[in-house]
């Protein structure tokens, strides 16, 4: 709390009084002391000197507002000033005593809140004319939108995109609008989903947020905060038919609001908050206050916060910032508004305000005041220890969740209907046409409709297209009675000389051949249920790998990563293919990481990039290069053989001599005969399917995630239609397609009791462990060739992300005056998630693997990170690639010592394979001399500091009982942690690689008990992790506590084959 000296004119007695009607004009003021009697102030006033000139200070506002705690804190500061009395109008006498009656004032702070009569305020203004902290009149534009964007717009200061829509009789022209599938059109222009509808009272707080059919459509509607919420989501995509409103642009700012509190034209205080839209849910702290925290404005911010309060003539005055793009946009305007619970900002603004009065009145009642001069504030930023490595860039590629299987059919069109559709949406620019959209999904199958039609009145019509390809192709475009963008798509590709013509690498000179287009229709792979859950908890595990943060938020750990976030220190984005399992999964990840709440449709609008413009994420698997068709056209070759493999096969096969493509060939011996076995064992299992669906009992059978069982024989009777062809040889590009429908069966639909289905599962495993892999590439060059053709852009992003860490200096950082308890307020963590599908993996794999990043000859630990990769069989669902960058800002920036970077790799959550088939880990850090000290003195950054015991497990975590693992699938990073997330421990250790190098380590961790929760076995043991990451260079947390003179407590450290680690009971075990 800050005081003015008596020279600046402070009294020891606060002149504040309530105004009459409410308890009295003259009641005793907040700085009088309670113990003494009126008579005795009668007295002690006698032996005074005569009272000075005072400035009377009127509050006029409803009381909720006038007695609110920072208004309270607020005006017990400017009391101090020695020349100011402060008197509050009561509620009673605003609402029900004529303006004549009101006492009178100097200076008036009045300000309209609901309930405010602002007419009878301004009546009081005219009559007693005393100096407006806060223009009255300007309220009232302040209450319609419209007015104050037109006010924002005449100021040159950034806006949204908007348009407004009167429904006003008397101006017809003002209410045009035209509402689409996923746009509205409002006077003539043009609002793609998503977009935001307010009205244009700005006391209405109903504002809604429309999201596109592609992203799940619905809205998310937001109101004045009830409880622990500010909205809600809808199924509801149409926009409202009554009442007028403003239309604008959808800005996505990675889920985090701004608002600006300025105090005059020089002061602007901005705290961060999560934004109302992202969930609805209200992030409250300990004391049920929503949480918030302060940032620091750039100068062009600052700039637009003077604008606003001139512009609007309020003083005090609020408004709503949005961060998007690179830009800051001004949303809205609220006016009078006080930072909650800051005692900083509660000195500032009286300070300022007693100033202000000051020196606008102190003239007119001869009062000797001059402004009181302070050195500036000082912004110091802490640096940390020379002993500790700051992390400065987490960098992800991470596959997407449980799926159901894809399907897919290919068929040659022919008809002008075709060609007219693939014209009229611009296929012909690059030859190529994807079409996902409800609408033009519905084009599709209206032709296709009309040509089934024809063929039924003239079957030996002119129509070429087969008729039992297009009733395909209708049946799928029928299913779940609706589109929807996320479950299937169309793919057209021009052959200008036709299809068959252009696949046999005929003479494409024959003018006789006619062109066509190849229509591929994809279907299922929706991400499930188990997929989101699967997101959701890596989500929350990968929390746990960022420093700082003091504290649980919201009851759990992982507060490090949600403080830097919601400080502007997390600089985060998010980055997902155009496929939409690999869009919600992105969702539900960051709703685990960030810990939101609510659908996902919102979170994906918000914090997910498509990264489908440049190739960056996606990759079209049906345009394939010359290189995959070489390949695969040689590993379909050799799985012809029926004959068992021999040194011959093993050497055209397996030229790498990878583990575990060497262990699914000693399975297969003899490829064709093991073929011969799957064929039967699908036969069978279809006629298992079908004798269920002859069942009584099973007529309204439901089957995971809304199957039925016609849909389930749908899928294998296809596989079984295109596994063995009319030749009688095997289409070995099936058998993935075979293994994902039998894994997802055996999963999911394991309660039906199929019988075979385990003997399928274990076969197709063996072939598609040979398949997979072997399609990107068979020999070292092959697959580097193309791996690089897959994933270069992703790679060049990759290097550029870790460059740009060190040189952005315009990211938002926190204020420094705020910054007790952060470690390096003024810097910041980059952190960039790239979700992808499983070429994009294997690619970048094969670059780590192949690419020379270091000598293998040379590096032992680098040969036992390969020998591990070797040995991994399957790249499941949310596979990990974590680059992990730290920084130690005490050595020289030439040094190879000042940074250290740290690669890992999970292969994602746990197959349904056998118990310990995975293969064995061999530890991150190799023995050192400090470990017998580090059993006894390991600690975090966390036990550095005073509060909550940091012994409490993640309550959100908690799954059901993982079954005992053998060594090598880790749960913790080579960064030790405790229990606590969000704190940094680290081993010093010795060890003869290069510091500041790539280095990729396994590790083995103990069998662990989880308790039961009741999520059932779609969470039970979800992620068969292994880190592969560290270096030799990591700092030594022990030297700063001892610098410190802090004793750091005992971890829970285990010794396992000579090989030291930190385990915790953490479920879902995910490591990055």
């Amino acid at each position: 709390m800050w005081s003015l000296t008596a020279s600046e004119g402070e009294s020891t007695t606060a002149h504040f009084f309530l105004g009459a009607g409410d308890e009295g004009l003259g009641t005793r003021g907040i700085g009088m002391r309670p113990e003494e009697s009126d008579s005795e102030l009668l007295e002690d006033e006698e032996d005074e000197v005569p009272p000075e000139p005072q400035i009377i200070v009127g509050i006029c506002a409803m009381t909720k507002k006038s007695k609110s705690k920072p208004m309270t804190q607020i005006l017990e500061r400017l009391c101090r000033f020695d020349y100011l009395t402060v008197i509050i109008l009561g509620e009673d006498v605003i609402l029900n005593e004529p303006v004549e009656n009101w006492p009178s004032c100097h200076c008036l702070i009045s300000f309209h809140s609901k309930g405010f009569p602002l007419d009878k305020a301004v009546a009081y203004s005219k009559l007693r004319n005393p100096f407006l902290i806060n223009d009255l009149a300007m309220q009232y534009y302040i209450q319609d939108r419209r007015e104050v964007y037109r006010i924002l717009q005449e100021e040159g200061i950034d806006l949204p995109r908007y348009a407004v829509l009167n429904r006003d009789p008397a101006r017809p022209e003002e209410c045009n609008l035209i509402e689409g599938e996923d746009q509205v059109e409002v006077n003539g222009a043009v609002f793609p989903k998503p977009f935001v509808e307010k009205p244009v009272s700005a006391e209405d707080h109903n504002v809604y947020i429309y999201y596109p059919s592609s992203a799940g459509g619905g809205s998310q509607r937001l109101f004045r905060k009830i409880g622990s919420r500010s909205s809600v989501y809808s199924p509801e995509s149409s926009v409202r038919k009554t009442g007028s409103y403003i239309y604008e642009e959808f800005m996505p700012t990675d889920g985090t609001d701004v608002k600006v509190y300025t105090v005059g034209p020089d002061y602007a205080h901005a705290e961060a908050r999560k934004s109302p839209a992202l969930d609805g849910k209200v992030e409250r702290d300990s004391e049920g206050k929503e949480i918030r925290y302060p940032v620091m404005l750039t100068a062009m911010e600052k700039l637009v916060a003077r604008k606003v309060c001139v512009a609007f003539k309020q003083t005090v005055c609020g408004f709503d910032l949005l961060r998007a793009n690179g830009h800051s946009f001004v949303c809205d305007v609220n006016g009078f508004s006080f930072v909650k619970n800051s005692m900083k900002y509660y000195d500032d603004c009286a300070k300022i305000l007693g100033n202000t009065i000051m020196r606008e009145l102190a003239p007119q009642f001869q009062i000797p005041w001059s402004i009181p001069t302070e050195a500036e504030d000082i912004p110091i930023v802490p640096t940390t220890s020379g002993t500790m490595m700051e992390l400065r860039c987490v960098i992800a590629i991470i596959r997407h969740g449980d799926r159901t299987p894809k399907q897919k059919m290919k068929m040659e069109v022919k008809h002008p209907r075709f060609f007219a559709l693939f014209e009229k949406h611009g296929g012909y620019k690059t030859g190529k046409l994807k079409l996902k959209r409800p609408e033009q999904l519905q084009e599709v199958l209206d032709i296709t409709r009309l040509l089934l039609a024809e063929l039924e009145k003239e079957p030996g019509g002119e129509i070429e297209e087969k008729t039992g390809k297009l009733e395909q192709l209708k049946s799928v475009l029928e299913m779940y009675g609706h589109f929807s963008g996320i479950n299937r798509k169309v793919q057209l590709t021009y052959y200008p000389h036709g299809v068959k013509a252009s696949n046999e690498g005929q003479d494409p000179q024959r003018e006789t051949l006619a062109p066509s287009l190849l229509l591929v229709l994809k279907w299922g792979g929706e991400l499930t249920p188990a997929g989101r859950v699967q997101a959701e908890e890596l989500g929350r595990a990968f929390r746990c790998m960022y420093p700082g943060g003091q504290g649980d938020y919201a009851g759990f750990p992982g507060c490090g990563l949600l403080r830097l976030h919601s400080t502007f220190r997390h600089d985060l984005k998010i980055y997902a293919s155009d496929e939409g399992r690999v869009q919600m999964t992105a969702a539900a990840f960051a709703k685990g990481l960030l810990a939101l709440e609510g659908e996902l449709t919102p979170i994906l609008v918000q914090m997910v990039k498509s990264a489908n413009m440049n190739g960056l994420l996606d990759s079209d698997g049906d345009s394939l290069s010359s290189c995959q068709h070489r390949v695969k056209a040689r590993l379909h070759h050799i799985l012809q053989q029926d004959a068992p493999f021999g040194p011959e096969e093993y050497d055209q096969l397996a030229p790498t001599r990878s583990t575990s493509l060497l262990n699914s060939m000693t399975i297969i011996q003899n490829p064709v005969k093991v073929c011969d076995q799957v064929f039967a064992l699908i036969e069978n299992l279809t006629h298992q399917i079908r004798e269920r669906m002859q069942d009584p009992r099973s007529v309204d059978l439901q089957l995971y995630h809304s199957e039925t069982l016609e849909l389930m024989l749908q899928r294998w009777s296809k596989l079984e239609r295109d596994f063995r062809q009319k030749s009688g040889r095997y289409d070995i590009s099936k058998i993935p397609d075979i293994y994902d429908c039998v894994k997802y069966d055996v999963q999911h639909n394991g309660s039906l009791g199929l019988q075979g289905t385990a003997e399928l599962l274990r076969l197709s495993k063996a072939l598609a462990d040979v398949v997979i892999p072997q399609e990107y590439g068979i020999s070292r060059e092959k697959k580097l060739e193309i791996a690089v053709g897959f994933c270069l852009p992703l790679l060049r992003k990759i290097l550029l992300d870790l460059q740009r860490t060190h040189e952005d200096e315009s990211v938002n950082k926190l204020h420094p005056l705020y910054s007790r308890g952060v470690l390096s307020p003024g810097r910041h963590v980059r952190t960039r998630l790239y979700f992808t599908s499983e070429s994009h993996v294997h690619s970048l794999l094969s670059v780590f693997r192949y690419g020379g990043l270091l000598d293998e000859t040379q590096d032992a630990q680098w040969q036992r990170a390969l020998d591990y990769l070797s040995a991994i069989s399957e790249l499941n669902y949310m596979t990990q690639i974590v680059i992990m960058l730290y920084e130690d800002n005490t050595q020289d920036p030439l040094s190879e010592e000042r940074f250290h970077v740290e690669l890992h790799f999970s292969p994602g959550v746990k197959g349904v394979e056998e118990e310990g088939s995975a293969p064995a880990g061999c530890g991150f850090r190799p023995a050192s001399s400090e470990n017998e000290e580090m059993k006894t003195n390991q600690g975090s950054m966390e036990n550095l500091c005073p509060g909550k015991a940091s012994d409490e497990p993640d309550r959100a975590l908690q799954t059901s009982p993982q079954p005992p693992e053998g060594p090598g699938l880790p749960r913790r990073s080579p960064l030790i942690r405790n229990r606590k997330a969000g704190s940094m421990e680290v081993l010093s250790e010795t060890s003869s690689s290069r510091p500041g190098g790539y280095r990729l380590f396994s590790s083995s961790r103990p069998p662990t008990e989880m308790k039961q929760s009741g999520l059932g076995s779609q969470c039970t043991g979800l992620f068969s992790t292994t880190v592969l990451g560290g270096s030799s260079s990591a700092p030594n947390l022990q030297d700063y506590a001892r610098s410190h003179g802090k004793k750091l407590p005992p971890a829970s450290l285990k010794h396992r084959d000579g090989t030291l680690f930190v385990w915790t009971e953490v479920s879902a075990g995910t490591e990055m």
